[in-house]
């Protein structure tokens, strides 16, 4: 069942079909094969998709389209540049720094990268070429699934089970984050520099920095009142997405006042075209999942690796190789769904830290969002700076190296992931 599940899977895909009809095919083709009653397969999807914890993913989205409408990115560019000051790759670090801050109030890529490429890429184009454009914003678009809150790290934690806390993985993202947002400030400058791009005009200046964050403060307040309570054991992590709608929508009608009643319906619908696109591959890559658990998949693989090593740092890079080839082919959260329920139950037995290896599995999938043939933030950025994916490809390779070299350093230093969350008490 299992082999007809794959190449079923792996020819409709090759035709173009999206993943999520491409897996429900498969697994329908897959249960006919094994002469098991096909009306599993709906059982199944409803199973995989009634579930609390996955109703904080429409509901971050939510909250950060009506960030993004209430008029938070004019606040959080003007902090920026602020805080950037005058330097090479200016420009570039105030998307950056935005895409940093945004991070930790959208939780998405797909959604940060719309949001700084339709407010930034407009100054950005007077200072570099389009295709740096698209890699800027790519790469600061990125910093969205790692820094909390994250509905990568919620898909994550939902397919582990009780053995990872949304909580959990949202603290061990921090310091990597932070490590990665002033690395790509870093190699941006660098890459400036080396290719002769202008300085940014504007100096730094203490005073407008004091008055730019009082401007932007209560929106750099959100994600401390959100991911705080939802750390500090006050809400869960659905119940933190709806109080962040709450938040958006009074910072949006009487803060900012950007915020209009008819500009609710395209939020809502935005938000709810996202949030079925992942409850789709949700649903349909749970179907693979029952197949592959019929078949005592993760039973065999558990043996067989066991067979190869009893290393448990050798186990980790096997698992690390292999994301990077399916980052490479497969939507990560289609990669959550049908993966984390056949490494996870592994990693444990080898005695691996469940949430150590969970930031790593996670971490290494969002950089495939960044990688060809299929990464969507190449697809997202092609078509709002009209430059081919190809090209894009080879200017986004010195950032996607940088994330690389971030996730071997974690890989070598336990810490840098686990330190925060172990101080926190998970």
């Amino acid at each position: 069942m299992t082999a007809v599940t794959l190449t079923v899977f792996a020819i409709f895909a090759a035709f173009g079909m999206p993943l999520a009809f491409a897996l429900g095919i498969a697994s329908l083709g897959a249960l006919y094969y094994g002469g098991m009653d096909v009306s599993v397969l709906p059982q199944r999807m409803m199973y995989a998709v009634n579930s609390f914890p996955l109703m904080a993913i429409p509901l971050f989205m939510l909250a950060g389209e009506l960030m993004v409408k209430a008029g938070i990115m004019e606040r959080l560019i003007g902090f920026s540049q602020s805080l950037v000051g005058r330097m090479h790759g200016g420009v570039a670090n105030v998307a950056i720094v935005a895409g940093t801050v945004l991070a930790a109030v959208s939780g998405a890529a797909v959604a940060s990268a719309s949001a700084l490429g339709s407010t930034l890429v407009p100054a950005l184009r007077k200072q570099y070429p389009d295709v740096y454009t698209g890699a800027i914003i790519a790469s600061a678009a990125n910093l969205g699934p790692i820094i909390p809150p994250s509905n990568a790290m919620i898909v994550y934690a939902l397919m582990a089970g009780s053995s990872v806390s949304v909580g959990g993985m949202f603290m061990a993202g921090i310091v990597p984050g932070i490590i990665l947002a002033f690395g790509f400030m870093g190699l941006a400058s660098f890459i400036s520099w080396r290719r002769g791009y202008a300085l940014s005009q504007d100096k730094f200046d203490l005073r407008r920095v004091l008055t730019e964050a009082r401007r932007a403060s209560l929106i750099l307040l959100m994600p401390i009142v959100v991911v705080g309570g939802i750390v500090g054991g006050i809400f869960t992590a659905t119940e933190g997405a709806a109080i962040a709608v709450v938040y958006a929508l009074v910072v949006g009608f009487f803060i900012t006042r950007q915020l209009s009643i008819s500009e609710l319906p395209g939020c809502l619908f935005r938000a709810a075209i996202m949030a079925a696109m992942v409850g789709a591959l949700i649903a349909f890559a749970a179907t693979v999942t029952f197949v592959f658990t019929i078949d005592l998949i993760p039973m065999r693989l558990s043996a067989w690796l066991q067979a190869l090593t009893d290393n448990p740092q050798v186990y980790i890079l096997l698992v690390m190789v292999l994301l990077i080839v399916v980052g490479m082919l497969i939507e990560s959260n289609a990669a959550y769904i049908m993966l984390v329920p056949l490494f996870a139950p592994v990693a444990q037995s080898f005695g691996i830290d469940p949430l150590f290896f969970g930031f790593l599995f996670m971490f290494n999938l969002v950089i495939g969002q960044m990688t060809p043939p299929v990464g969507v933030l190449l697809f997202v950025m092609s078509g709002i700076t009209r430059v081919p994916i190809g090209r894009l490809s080879w200017e986004v390779a010195p950032f996607v190296a940088f994330q690389y070299f971030v996730l071997a350093l974690c890989m070598l230093f336990p810490p840098i992931v686990t330190w925060l969350p172990t101080a926190l008490g998970y």
